[in-house]
């Protein structure tokens, strides 16, 4: 098949775009229809080959503007890319215009090609458009999109049927090795009856190869009473998109009863793209006859298949799969087939989330249906590999259990996915089926439910700094459990909430919390959580200045740690400890702390623990006169932050690594590390630690002689400090005092 036109057509694009100049969008807009070996294929073809011209990579997404299901939205795809630009799922901002921002950002100095497949609106495919000259955005859709044209100054390519030589040439390469005496007026013929469209006609392509013996007249034949059912039934649409559909019904008929069955019924599957055991459990098959069946439709062109495992279906045909499941499924089958799917895939979740995040609980799950295989996972990895291949889908299992009143699919969805989501925080997707799971188990009156997934979604709010939100989930959910005399819930919502008001600096409202929560877990007998508590009230302690109850308090719960044989509390009780031995003017038992926090942390290859947990073995070893050691210390923290997505604790590191730049009196060098400490913070309206950047910010200046601009930022930081009424605060409002004094 030759495309040579539409091809020359983009290069002269990308010969404009090489001369310079603004970044430059190309609009491949298709007639109804046209998809399959078309503007996809083509376009991917065509940016195979111009891969040399852009160094920095390309950027591919399926916006799914016509799927049945749906579409993509602009912030999704912005997730996606960030995440291949290697912006960690944490650091991802949950606000489509803080993302795009990023997104820009980061594509500033590179140059790209970014494909955007099956755009519907302006809407999915405006926020993707890069800022900056360097890089090409070519977009694929069925719309015209004029917008693009008018205010992004696109390029439209129009891609129609294909013409007649081509058409046959198409027919004649699928077929040339199972029928060598086609004639070629015959081929023309059937080319017609495909209107020349691409996927049309390498669907019927396919059926005649499979046909070697069947004259081309009989297929003819077949496929013009097929032509003139779908005439008798269609009420005014396309010709084009007739001509589709005849040939999905043409080729759909010629299926055994089993395949058109499995076909049918993949489209009530939530998503477009499924792996074989999703397509055995919504069928009820075994996986292995599932595979075999898979396999045959995608011969016969009615799936795609993308990986050895995995299959994906062209919208249209999504579509036509999906209404032969309307007109040829009863109800009760359609509803049975949705609620083996989706039930599977809860457990699978729960299967992977065992793997990702085994510290979490498990909760009784709807049983799978008889027949039906459970998915199981042989490690770490493979868990993650498929969560991350999954997700979409996941997200999509939700959103169709609550429109097909599964209430206990959806919320059950959501508190297994707890365990996933509080590691990797993809905050949109656990916001929002957490929302979903919240309505479900309200409608069920299930208050255990709705006291999970409140906790969830308080887990989600405190994690991305919305702690007044975060708050309001946790009292939910708090009330719910007193009501229900559920004593381990209501003592794991007192110490969520007490997490909270030691981030919000309100220690002695946190002390309550944590003390309370402290009185249950030892009247429940509940060590593991007891120790948690001690933990977080030696950390209060600590703010709170009272060193020795803080030593105690760390010591009682290492204690306890040790035998519960948990290595991640055994390392948090020794940050804790190291840092109430610098409070103490014991620099070298701090020392030793740290280094055993963190080699709890590599053994584990834990980075989330060693990024944290350097923080405190930086401060000790600028204690102990080793600022270099120190430097090495929070430059490994600020780099595993950077990659958690966690920018509170990188700006830690920055103000960690300002502070020992300023004990090796290198002043500018401090001034710049404290700058960038505070600007993040400031973002965050971490007013705390804005307060501590900017009292270090302004020692390093004072030092350097810039007396005017020290006492500026010292001025603020006394400020910002008025509202806390801690003695650490305190402490810290008389030092600033009296540098003001000496300024």
């Amino acid at each position: 098949m030759n495309r040579g036109s539409e091809v020359r057509r983009l290069n002269t694009v990308l010969d404009d775009q090489s001369q310079g100049g603004e970044p430059l969008v190309v609009c491949v807009y298709v007639i109804a229809g046209t998809a399959g070996v078309g503007k996809t294929s083509l376009t991917l073809h065509w940016a195979h080959q111009a891969a040399r011209s852009f160094p920095d990579g390309q950027l591919y997404v399926n916006l799914r503007g016509y799927d049945p299901g749906s579409p993509v939205t602009a912030h999704e795809a912005l997730n996606r890319f960030l995440a291949a630009l290697g912006v960690p799922a944490r650091a991802i901002p949950r606000d489509e215009e803080a993302a795009a921002a990023l997104y820009r950002s980061l594509l500033a100095e590179r140059r790209m090609l970014i494909v955007l497949d099956n755009a519907a609106t302006v809407a999915q495919v405006r926020p993707l458009l890069p800022g900056t000259a360097g890089c090409l955005v070519v977009v694929t859709s069925r719309s015209r999109l004029s917008g693009l044209s008018v205010r992004d100054g696109a390029r439209r390519l129009t891609l129609g049927m294909l013409d007649e030589p081509d058409a046959v040439e198409l027919l004649s390469v699928v077929t040339a090795d199972y029928r060598t005496e086609d004639d070629g007026q015959k081929l023309a013929e059937l080319a017609q009856l495909c209107a020349r469209l691409p996927l049309a006609l390498r669907i019927a392509a396919e059926r005649a190869a499979s046909r070697p013996w069947t004259h081309l007249d009989d297929l003819i034949r077949d496929l013009r009473d097929e032509s003139s059912l779908w005439e008798a039934l269609s009420v005014g649409d396309e010709p084009e998109a007739d001509a589709v559909r005849t040939v999905f019904a043409w080729s759909y008929r010629a299926l055994t009863a089993e395949a058109a069955t499995l076909f049918r019924l993949l489209g009530l599957h939530p998503g477009a793209a499924f792996g074989v055991p999703a397509a055995a459990a919504v069928a009820g098959l075994s996986t292995a006859r599932a595979h075999r069946l898979l396999d045959s439709l995608a011969g016969a062109h009615l799936l795609e298949q993308t990986a050895p495992d995995r299959y994906e279906f062209h919208d249209l045909l999504r579509a036509y799969a999906t209404d032969q499941a309307q007109y040829e499924e009863t109800p009760e089958t359609r509803a049975a087939a949705v609620r083996r799917v989706l039930t599977w895939y809860v457990h699978a979740a729960d299967a992977a989330q065992g793997w990702i995040n085994p510290g979490e609980a498990h909760i009784p799950l709807t049983p799978l249906d008889a027949g039906v295989a459970a998915l199981t996972f042989d490690g770490y990895e493979q868990a993650m590999a498929w969560y991350e291949l999954e997700s979409a889908n996941l997200m999509a299992v939700a959103r169709q259990a609550e429109a097909a009143g599964l209430d206990e699919i959806a919320w059950q969805l959501a508190v297994v996915l707890r365990g996933i989501h509080m590691l990797l925080n993809p905050f949109e997707d656990w916001l929002a089926m957490g929302h979903i799971g919240l309505r479900a188990a309200r409608r069920l009156g299930d208050r255990g439910a709705e006291a999970e997934i409140l906790e969830s979604l308080g887990m989600a709010c405190t994690q991305s700094h919305r702690l007044s939100e975060a708050a309001d989930f946790h009292e939910g959910a708090l009330a719910i459990r007193r009501e229900c005399g559920d004593r381990l819930g209501e003592s794991l919502s007192l110490n969520d909430i007490g997490l909270i008001r030691l981030r919000e600096r309100r220690l002695s409202d946190a002390k309550s919390y944590f003390d309370e929560a402290l009185t249950i877990f030892r009247e429940i007998g509940a060590p593991q959580w007891e120790a948690v508590a001690l933990a977080n009230a030696a950390e209060v302690a600590y703010e709170l200045g009272a060193a020795d109850q803080a030593r105690d308090l760390a010591q009682s719960a290492l204690e306890k740690f040790r035998a519960l044989d948990n290595k991640g509390g055994q390392g948090n009780v020794l940050r804790l400890l190291s840092a109430s031995c610098l409070e103490q003017g014991e620099p070298q038992e701090a020392l030793g702390y740290a280094r055993q926090a963190v080699d709890i942390a590599v053994s584990h290859r834990n980075t989330m623990w060693e990024g944290y947990w350097l923080l405190t073995l930086g401060r000790a070893q600028q204690a102990t006169g080793h600022a270099e050691d120190a430097l090495a210390s929070y430059q490994r923290a600020a780099v595993l932050q950077r990659q958690l997505g966690d920018r509170s604790r990188e700006a830690r590191a920055w103000q960690g690594a300002g502070e020992a730049y300023q004990q090796l009196e290198r002043f500018d060098e401090a001034a710049d590390f404290h700058r960038a400490a505070a600007a993040t913070h400031r973002d965050l309206s971490n007013d705390w630690q804005l307060a501590l950047a900017l009292d270090g910010l302004a020692a390093a200046l004072d030092a350097a002689g810039q007396s005017d601009e020290a006492r500026t930022h010292w001025s603020e930081a006394l400020t910002l400090t008025a509202g806390y009424e801690d003695p650490r605060a305190a402490e810290l409002r008389t030092r600033i005092g009296r540098a003001l004094e000496g300024a």
